[in-house]
């Protein structure tokens, strides 16, 4: 038994279907369903994919599948006047306001990410930053807050998984806990990807390698620029 937004939700999703070839974005959904946030549209979807009705298909461009109608449904589905609460007609969504830092892909479970370049000594991170370089991220990968990619150089992280070349995915914020992965910007010009642990007054930014040196600071020259939250890594 489907509620009633689970029903209409489920209806517009097999419309947009028929009627384009792939499926809505996150943000039709949510004007579609008149919701005010997308994180009902997750509930929703995730609701429908635990009954059986919709499936993910991962990896591809828009990738919601219905599996299966309501039987009350499927019986008249080509002739079944529209739910309400939507139009059957494609749904231009506004994608000029988003989340600083994230833009939505047209695959419903990823988004977009700023890649920034190979972390390296003797740059801020925003130095980083090609404005025109982006990277897909699964959406289950991130939660809450403004997100970028970083790419990174040298094998210092090497025995915490981290090797040159990785993606690492790294959270904004300017705190974070002892033990965490941090990207660090050391006296306002060094950026570095290392392990934070506060010592009184200072801040020791330790390697995951042994053939590294751990460097200690006070702490009113080590700024905390976000924290590791995932990593991607291409074979």
């Amino acid at each position: 038994m489907l509620t009633r937004k689970q029903h209409e939700l489920l209806v517009f999703i097999d419309r947009h279907l028929k009627q384009t070839g792939f499926s809505p974005s996150f943000e039709e959904m949510k004007e579609a369903l008149q919701l005010k946030s997308k994180s009902g549209i997750h509930r929703l979807i995730s609701a429908l994919e635990e009954r059986g009705f919709l499936a993910r298909r991962h990896h591809r461009a828009r990738a919601l599948e219905v599996v299966r109608l309501p039987e009350n449904l499927a019986a008249t589905a080509d002739a079944a006047p529209a739910a309400p609460g939507f139009s059957p007609n494609v749904i231009r969504g506004d994608f000029t306001s988003r989340l600083p830092g994230v833009r939505a892909a047209n695959d419903a479970a990823a988004v977009q990410l700023p890649l920034y370049g190979r972390i390296a000594a003797g740059l801020p991170i925003e130095a980083l930053r090609d404005s025109s370089a982006e990277i897909e991220v699964p959406l289950a990968l991130l939660g809450n807050g403004e997100h970028f990619a970083l790419e990174v150089a040298g094998d210092s992280m090497i025995e915490a998984g981290i090797l040159d070349g990785d993606t690492v995915i790294i959270r904004k914020g300017e705190t974070a806990e002892n033990g965490q992965i941090v990207v660090a910007l050391v006296d306002e010009n060094e950026v570095t990807l290392k392990r934070l642990r506060r010592r009184g007054n200072s801040i020791a930014l330790e390697p995951c390698n042994v053939r590294h040196e751990t460097r200690i600071f006070p702490a009113d020259r080590v700024k905390v620029q976000g924290r590791l939250v995932a990593l991607l890594r291409r074979y």
